[in-house]
C-alpha cells in the first residue's frame, strides 16, 4: 500500500518583484520537499531564507509561480477548501481582536472553521495549555508566554492533521519554551504531524525526526540531526548549520 505524504513538493518556484531596473528576488528556487504523516519536521535556516514563503504556499496565503504542492494528496490550489480545514498554523504574529476573552476566541475560531457546537473542545484545549484561568481575559491582559499559548489553542479548534509553527517560542523564556516543547511532542504522539521553522539549534535538534536547512531559497540538505552530524564530521547541529549556511554565504 502506497502512503500518501503529509506534505508533497515539487519543484516550487517563488520570486517577487523589486523596483524597476532591478532583478526579482527569488525567495524560493527549485524547492522539493516531502514530509511523512506522523513526523516532526523542522525547517532552520536565517531570516530570508524562504521559511515564512513556503509556509505560506502550502496554507494557501502565498501565490507559487510554478510547482506543485500538496496535502494528504490534495492540491493546495485545486484543493484548497479540503488542504487548508487539513491544516493549523500557529503565525509569529498574534491575530486576535484585544477586546474578545480568550474563550470567545477559540469558540469564533471554531466557528470559523465549521466546527459543530457539540463537537467543539474549546475546554480541552484550555486545560492542556494552561488557559483555563485566563479564560475570560481579554488578550491585552495576557503575557506574551500566555498570548504564545493562545496562538496555539487557536490553530488546534479544527483538530488539524498538520500544526504549522512559525517561531512558535520567538521571544518566550526558558521555561516556557520547554513547556511548549512537551506540548508538542504530546500533540505528535497523538499522531499530528508537525512542521517547525525555528532559529533555535536546540529546539530542532530536541523536537524534529528531520531537519531541512534553508538558505536563499534553496534547500542545502534534508536529513536526521545525527544524521547531518555524521555527514559534516560536526558534533552539533550548530556546526553542521554554520557549514552550510555561513560557509557557503561567504563564498557567494
Amino acid at each position: 500500500m502506497i502512503q500518501v505524504k503529509a506534505i508533497d513538493i515539487k519543484g516550487l518556484n517563488k520570486s517577487y518583484s523589486t523596483i524597476k531596473g532591478h532583478r526579482a528576488v527569488h525567495a524560493l528556487k527549485h524547492f522539493n520537499l516531502s514530509i511523512d504523516e506522523g513526523e516532526i519536521f523542522a525547517i532552520l535556516g536565517p531570516n530570508g531564507a524562504g521559511k515564512s514563503t513556503a509556509i505560506g504556499i502550502i496554507v494557501g496565503t502565498i501565490l507559487k509561480n510554478s510547482g506543485h504542492v500538496k496535502v494528504f494528496g490534495h492540491d493546495v490550489v485545486d484543493d484548497y477548501k479540503i488542504t487548508r480545514k487539513m491544516i493549523g498554523v500557529v503565525p509569529q504574529e498574534v491575530n486576535f481582536d484585544p477586546f474578545i476573552n480568550v474563550r470567545k476566541v477559540l469558540d469564533y475560531q471554531s466557528g470559523m472553521f465549521g466546527v459543530p457546537k457539540k463537537e467543539r473542545w474549546v475546554d480541552e484545549i484550555l486545560k492542556r495549555l494552561q488557559l483555563s484561568e485566563h479564560a475570560f481575559k481579554t488578550s491585552r491582559a495576557l503575557s506574551g508566554g500566555m498570548k504564545r499559548r493562545l496562538l496555539i489553542a487557536k490553530a488546534l479548534v479544527h483538530k488539524p492533521k498538520i500544526l504549522i509553527l512559525d517561531e512558535p517560542t520567538a521571544g518566550v523564556d526558558v521555561e516556557l519554551r520547554h513547556d511548549l516543547w512537551e506540548f508538542v511532542k504530546e500533540l505528535n504522539r497523538a499522531g499530528t504531524t508537525i512542521i517547525l521553522t525555528t532559529h533555535y539549534l536546540e529546539e530542532a535538534e530536541k523536537l524534529a525526526n528531520r531537519v531541512a536547512i534553508l538558505h536563499k531559497g534553496e534547500i542545502r540538505d534534508i536529513n536526521t540531526v545525527p544524521r547531518l552530524k555524521e555527514k559534516y564530521d560536526a558534533a552539533t547541529l550548530e556546526e553542521v548549520y554554520m557549514h552550510l549556511v555561513h560557509d557557503k554565504a561567504i563564498k557567494e
